[in-house]
């Protein structure tokens, strides 16, 4: 097994990190990926109340005995959300690991994360921001490069180049990510510098995946050429499957639109008529380069098995070569 100090500290068996996803890292899915060896981690802002989220921390403790961790989104939202109500939870259930994205924490945060133990990763887009959450007490720092779905930052700075940048700026253990689908992508990671990978992308062609059939079909069709990034006109760029949607997004703000036109695309109800109902051309999902490599649809833990052997295989050549 390839160990690291990311594996040694969160307590797990693959140097592999399961991305939190919006409407899709929900109990189910995210002990899949525990139990498989990496680190799932559960979206707590797919929880409308505390005791929604309580019920979703309970049936998760009932899955998996493995390691997980519940991400804190500090995104702007069209929700007002108390983090403190969720993190009031976590405490009271017990949970060791705690993911922070978007914004730096507030400094209340961070203090109660410390005070209640846990293991805090905080996921960001370049050095600035992982120098400023190092100083703020963070014990590990997450870095997406360009390639990724979902939120791409504002920095554009691929994952070639933006996780040794990291490595060598920061003292913190370092997850990197963007583009990574095969053990070719972990290999080439660990190699950069990083202590493990973080997946979202891949996962998605997975058999515990909560999204549709027809969503997964039409994702397992698609090449490296099929994302696009929209939402860059509100500040807000991500990386998504090319389809009807998102083009129509991108014509909205080609022309101007307001942020509400561009909402009215990809709102959450639209996303989850894609999620549930298989309508793949209504709202449009995060999705990275990398789904050009994805080649098959198995369950988590051959799929974690498979990305380890190939990894190890990889580096082990290497050094013969």
């Amino acid at each position: 097994m390839l160990q690291t100090s990311v594996t040694q500290l969160l307590g797990i068996k693959h140097p592999i990190i399961g991305g939190a996803m919006m409407s899709i890292s929900k109990a189910d899915f995210v002990a899949a990926i525990s139990n498989a060896g990496g680190l799932g981690i559960l979206a707590s802002a797919i929880y409308q109340t505390k005791d929604e989220f309580a019920r979703a921390i309970d049936r998760l403790t009932q899955l998996t005995d493995k390691p997980f961790a519940v991400n804190l989104n500090l995104f702007p939202s069209m929700r007002p959300i108390d983090n403190n109500d969720y993190l009031d939870v976590l405490i009271e259930k017990g949970v060791k690991i705690v993911e922070t994205s978007g914004h730096s924490a507030p400094e209340e945060l961070c203090r109660r994360f410390k005070d209640a133990g846990m293991i805090w990763i905080h996921k960001c887009v370049g050095i600035r921001y992982a120098r400023k959450v190092e100083k703020m007490g963070a014990d590990i720092v997450t870095v997406v490069g360009y390639e990724n779905g979902g939120a791409t930052g504002k920095l554009d700075i691929g994952t070639l180049v933006l996780v040794p940048s990291v490595v060598d700026a920061v003292k913190l253990p370092v997850i990197g990510g963007g583009g990574v689908s095969d053990g070719r992508g972990i290999a080439a990671l660990l190699s950069l510098g990083a202590e493990a990978v973080i997946l979202g992308t891949r996962l998605l062609l997975t058999k515990e995946c909560p999204i549709h059939e027809n969503l997964k079909q039409a994702l397992f069709d698609a090449s490296e050429l099929d994302t696009m990034l929209i939402m860059r006109s509100i500040g807000a760029t991500h990386r998504v499957w090319n389809n009807a949607a998102a083009q129509k997004c991108f014509e909205i703000e080609q022309n101007s639109g307001s942020f509400d036109e561009v909402l009215s695309i990809v709102t959450g109800d639209k996303v989850r008529l894609m999620f549930n109902d298989g309508k793949t051309d209504v709202g449009v999902i995060s999705c990275g380069q990398g789904i050009g490599l994805i080649h098959d649809i198995p369950n988590v833990k051959d799929l974690f098995d498979t990305l380890m052997k190939n990894a190890e295989q990889q580096l082990s050549g290497l050094l013969n070569r």
